[in-house]
């Protein structure tokens, strides 16, 4: 029995003043109310709409939802795992049979030509509407900011066409600022600080990040050295008095993660990189590279990238490439299930499925109790 049993709700069309500020006031069309038992009682009660991106306070213990009745227990269906157990999948299957749209959370996807070694699988999603693929260019950046307001729109625009947004992807980071709230200012560059930045050592960079962000989310910042200005320059400009957090839709989601035996999904994990390095994932990259892509750009694109642009300069035979990335992608995909652990004790709940089984049926047997 999932924990969900402490809502109830009503369902009726709905036209009184309810004590709405705004434009509201008056004239409430409400299709569905949730009325909210302390589910989160230590949030504001926010109205979600499209239409109110930042919210609207309530005087009633009552949220507005813009999705039909059949999903008044959530907004947002979340789908996540370690890489290779099937996520794709199970949203492609899952969004077919209650009426949904994909939103991608994978740092990578977002990049257009970063298709193979992405994982994008594009003719999966057959005729279902996805969300944050392809919507950059290979060497622009795309920070967490830019991908939380990047989900902020593709949410409220999903919801507008009364679909159920499903969020769906491996990217940790990506998925606990959406669930857990993370508050992110937007900050311009700060030529005057980088060059104060300059002189400083590697080692120096990443002592003053930490004094800023004791708890530094994102460990990877503090390999690369314009990662590291960039992450200072952000935190230096979240303390300045007139930042404001980005503005996110209030969110009631269902989270489900893909969980297979270790050593099943390290079988998976190899057979998939076979096929990747069979279906060209080497002339992927090497098209990149002469596209423009520096070796050293390819290299912040992830394991696949990095370690076919060594192959590609010489450094690797083709039988060490193979090892090695195999034997990489297998620590990722433990590191990505100690984030998914992190983020349980951090307070989200995920309901996990098993694999092996038929998560499909799983998932979709939960909706239907929660529907109940």
């Amino acid at each position: 029995m999932l924990p969900w049993k402490n809502l109830a709700f009503l369902s009726f069309y709905f036209i009184a003043d309810i004590g709405l500020r705004g434009k509201l006031a008056g004239n409430a069309h409400c299709h569905l109310l949730l009325i909210r038992y302390n589910l989160f009682p230590d949030r504001k009660r926010r109205l979600i709409h499209p239409e109110f991106p930042d919210g609207t306070d309530l005087k009633l213990d009552v949220v507005y939802h813009p999705l039909s009745g059949a999903f008044s227990y959530m907004n947002l269906l979340v789908v996540l795992g370690p890489t290779a157990s099937g996520k794709t999948h199970l949203a492609v299957q899952a969004a077919r049979q209650l009426n949904g749209e994909i939103i991608s959370a994978d740092s990578r996807q977002v990049y257009r030509g970063l298709d193979i070694g992405s994982g994008k699988d594009l003719d999966e999603y057959g005729t279902t509407p996805y969300h944050l693929i392809d919507v950059v260019d290979p060497g622009c950046g795309f920070s967490l900011f830019d991908f939380t307001r990047a989900f902020g729109q593709a949410f409220s625009e999903v919801c507008g066409r009364r679909h159920l947004p499903i969020l769906a992807g491996g990217t940790g980071l990506y998925l606990d600022a959406v669930l857990r709230g993370y508050e992110l200012v937007a900050v311009d560059e700060n030529r005057s600080l980088r060059q104060e930045l300059e002189a400083l050592s590697l080692d120096a960079l990443r002592k003053r990040l930490r004094a800023l962000r004791p708890e530094q989310h994102n460990t990877s910042d503090l390999n690369d050295r314009s990662r590291l200005l960039r992450a200072i320059e952000i935190a230096e400009g979240e303390q300045q008095a007139d930042a404001r957090p980005l503005a996110m839709p209030q969110l009631t989601p269902l989270v489900f993660g893909l969980r297979w035996p270790r050593e099943v999904l390290r079988q998976r994990i190899t057979k998939r990189l076979r096929e990747r390095l069979d279906h060209g994932l080497v002339e992927e990259v090497a098209n990149l590279h002469a596209a423009g892509i520096t070796w050293e750009t390819l290299d912040y694109y992830g394991l696949e990238y990095r370690f076919v642009a060594r192959h590609l300069q010489g450094q690797l035979n083709r039988n060490d490439l193979f090892q090695k990335l195999n034997s990489a992608i297998h620590q990722f995909a433990k590191r990505q299930e100690t984030w998914f652990r992190r983020m349980e004790r951090q307070g989200v709940t995920i309901h996990w499925l098993d694999g092996e089984v038929d998560p499909v049926s799983e998932l979709l047997a939960a909706c239907q109790e929660l529907k109940g």
